[in-house]
């Protein structure tokens, strides 16, 4: 069993979408586990999650599945054409990196999705607060904001939050991902 956290986030809106919209978006979040590595290789794999995890580890305190969040935010934010490290500082300002968290409007898990998303384009045993279901949904919708927004992340993310037009939300994940997960590889890292 476990107990919701309330998060402090706004809340996606219901925008009707035109039928191949929803066709494409229902095929995107009904892919299976990955198969392959999303990294390039197996030395930035580690890099990437070491450097990941030791920002992580007094939020996800169990190092296994620490791990598998990581590795599972890298594929799904990668899979659907987006920066990791912005995903996770998005999952920092919408959940605080609580699994179960739900939202005063009913968003659920680390990505805050909400629940009328998988009527649109999911199936109806989905369950927004499973790791890669939530991931899943929440980058995919992300990338459909962009798209709309022919790139425009701020305005993405307000689509995202529910808040468009207003500059809280973006500039509050825009500076938890400079702030707290920025990363470019360097060569030390590489050569450790």
């Amino acid at each position: 069993m476990f107990t919701a956290t309330a998060a402090q986030s706004g809340a996606q809106k219901y925008e009707p979408l035109s039928a191949s919209v929803q066709a494409a978006l229902s095929r995107t979040v009904s892919d299976r586990a990955p198969t392959t590595s999303s990294f390039q290789d197996s030395l930035a794999a580690v890099d990437w999650l070491s450097e990941m995890s030791r920002r992580l580890e007094k939020r996800i305190p169990d190092r296994e599945g620490r791990l598998e969040f990581l590795r599972s935010v890298h594929y799904e934010a990668t899979r659907a054409g987006l920066d990791p490290q912005l995903v996770l500082g998005l999952i920092q300002v919408e959940s605080g990196f609580k699994k179960y968290a739900v939202s005063t409007a009913g968003a659920r898990g680390f990505m805050q999705v909400m629940p009328f998303w998988i009527k649109l384009v999911g199936r109806s045993d989905d369950n927004l607060f499973h790791l890669r279901t939530n991931l899943r949904y929440g980058c995919t919708i992300l990338r459909h904001y962009l798209d709309i927004e022919r790139g425009d992340l701020y305005r993405a993310l307000g689509r995202y939050n529910g808040s468009l037009g207003q500059p809280q939300y973006p500039n509050m994940v825009r500076a938890a991902w400079d702030r707290h997960w920025s990363y470019a590889r360097s060569s030390k890292l590489a050569l450790r």
